[in-house]
């Protein structure tokens, strides 16, 4: 629309055709496509590190640590699958029960910290993200002695692997709010160490992490010849 036609509309005519450039802009959206991606991305990265609770945050390729490792291959495996056949499915229950142990011991760490009087700051204090620094740790040599306290000498823990390196960043918090030793004491007296029975059953309870590794490939190729079975049977019946 030309600056000559406007300022006739605005002076001769009625005010609505004087708006149409207004509305187009109006239309237009407050962010671009590029931001929007940003943010996607960030929101999936958010819901990936709560839903997974990685051990090693740190490490986007999630191949540190056996557990991680284990737990990845799992959801690698499963996207590749198809959704509903019984590989999908079987691949599903293996990572949520790995999923579960996680959130187990993420929940007695917010049990203790409530406890501690920390009730609206527990998450918070438990929130690790993939951008999240060890350069920023303060107190790196203290709040990793404690870890492996907390690991020899409480069952906060729920395996003898070595303790999830995302605890580390809730210590050195602690630390900074001089609460670190009443956590510990805490710790020790809700999940003292447990005796050999019930390590014992532990075990019996625990994720054989080399074994659902194992197990990865064949669920595949079980799900892939389920689906042939399951295609045989319709095609029979019909």
């Amino acid at each position: 629309m030309g600056a000559a036609f406007k300022k006739f509309c605005v002076k001769f005519c009625c005010c609505c055709c004087t708006f149409d450039d207004d509305d187009d802009e109006e239309k237009r959206p407050l962010l671009g496509n590029e931001t929007l991606e940003y943010f996607d991305r960030e929101a999936k990265k958010r819901r990936d590190q709560e839903t997974n609770l990685w051990s090693e945050p740190g490490d986007p390729s999630h191949s540190e640590r056996d557990d991680d490792r284990a737990l990845y291959n799992l959801l690698q495996s499963r996207a590749k699958t198809r959704m509903g056949s019984q590989g999908y499915r079987r691949l599903s229950v293996d990572i949520e029960a790995m999923r579960e142990v996680r959130r187990e011991v993420r929940d007695k760490w917010k049990m203790i910290l409530e406890n501690l009087g920390f009730m609206a700051e527990a998450d918070s204090l438990l929130n690790v993200s993939a951008s999240t620094s060890y350069d920023r740790i303060r107190n790196a040599a203290a709040a990793r002695t404690m870890l492996q306290t907390l690991h020899s000498e409480t069952s906060i823990f729920n395996s003898k692997e070595p303790p999830p390196e995302r605890y580390l960043f809730t210590l050195d918090r602690l630390i900074y709010l001089d609460a670190a030793d009443d956590f510990l004491a805490k710790a020790r007296r809700f999940y003292p160490p447990r005796d050999d029975d019930d390590d014992d059953e532990d075990q019996e309870r625990a994720i054989n992490l080399p074994y659902l590794l194992s197990l990865m490939k064949q669920n595949i190729s079980g799900g892939e010849e389920d689906d042939d079975d399951d295609e045989g049977e319709i095609s029979g019946q019909d």
